[in-house]
């Protein structure tokens, strides 16, 4: 007598398996909707009940703006009405994709994002990916050798990059590497000489690029070796692989081919619940090393009262993790249906 499922059975299972998955990412998407639309309210709210005056800013800070025409000015940008309808015009505003006109910029919001996206996108990318691969690769080799002298070393990489903070480690570099030994270049994204769209350019740029990725490149090979280091121990452990040991397989087989790739699933993982403090490291580092991306514009945005750039560079960020946390229990409850039936990785 065969012990198989009828294929009816079968069929059903899966069907039910799938609505539950549907189910499950129709639910998640629509919490990011809500989650998405209480941040901008919030961060409206908050930007509002700070102290100052926008009407001075759009006004110029000259000083000889009369105080009828300060009035005159709130009157046009709406700044004297009710901040219940303030807020609903800035609703209306975004549901149009209009972030609005930076005051003192004196530029569409929206074009000055995107300006200021791609060095943030160039610097938050590479030293996340470098601190990706060297701290994976460390927790790996010092995980086949847990009392050798690279697992000491991996332990000491990870508590210092855990203890440091980022604008000490940024200063640090620029004055070991940029002032006392001057390889690298101190601050910018480019030289002023340098002709753009060449390859002495791109050149140019890897150098002003080194010491701010190497900084934000720290905190996540502290973070992905001791996570690689751990997992790696946890599967070298298991039963299978002592299987594949007693099957007379090769070292890098195992290593590599079985253990590798259930030990990195974690780390995999780590990637999309880090977007939010990986923006904040950046925003430290762009101030340090006075590179020209979102971050230093969003301080020069704060200490203008540039409320429309605020928001907007608030927006952007917010944009950015909870679709990074989407697509990661998106892809939780696609790769083990368990989570989608239970409603959340256990």
């Amino acid at each position: 007598m065969s012990l198989t499922a009828p294929p009816k059975i079968k069929l059903k299972g899966r069907r039910s398996m799938a609505l539950a998955r549907g189910r499950s990412i129709a639910s998640r998407i629509a919490q990011a909707v809500l989650l998405l639309l209480a941040v901008i309210i919030f961060n409206f709210i908050l930007i509002h009940l700070a102290p100052g005056d926008p009407a001075t800013v759009i006004a110029g800070e000259s000083g000889g703006t009369t105080p009828e025409q300060l009035e005159s000015i709130r009157e046009a940008y709406g700044l004297n009405d009710p901040l219940i309808v303030q807020l609903w015009h800035y609703l209306v505003q975004i549901a149009h994709f209009d972030l609005g006109y930076s005051f003192y910029f004196g530029q569409d919001v929206t074009a000055l994002i995107g300006e200021r996206l791609y060095p943030t996108v160039l610097l938050a990318g590479t030293g996340m990916l470098a601190g990706l691969i060297i701290g994976t690769l460390l927790g790996v080799v010092a995980a086949i050798k847990p009392q050798g002298i690279l697992s000491y070393f991996v332990t000491v990489i990870a508590l210092v990059g855990f203890a440091a903070p980022v604008f000490w480690t940024s200063v640090l570099l620029l004055l070991a590497l940029s002032i006392a030994i001057p390889i690298f270049p101190i601050q910018g994204m480019n030289s002023i000489i340098v002709s753009p769209h060449t390859l002495p350019q791109m050149w140019d740029t890897t150098m002003h690029l080194v010491l701010p990725a190497t900084a934000l490149a720290l905190i996540y090979v502290a973070l992905y070796s001791r996570t690689a280091r751990t997992s790696m121990l946890e599967v070298l452990d298991s039963d299978y692989i002592r299987t594949a040991w007693a099957k007379g397989l090769g070292g890098k087989v195992v290593i590599f081919k079985h253990a590798l790739r259930n030990a990195v699933l974690p780390v995999v993982t780590l990637l999309g619940l880090h977007v939010g403090a990986l923006l904040s490291s950046v925003v430290l580092i762009e101030v340090v090393f006075n590179w020209p991306g979102l971050g230093s514009l969003l301080l020069e945005s704060i200490l203008r009262r540039d409320t429309p750039v605020i928001l907007g560079i608030l927006l952007a960020s917010s944009v950015l993790v909870i679709i990074a946390n989407l697509v990661t229990d998106v892809a939780y409850r696609i790769i083990d249906p368990r989570i989608a039936i239970s409603g959340g990785p256990q």
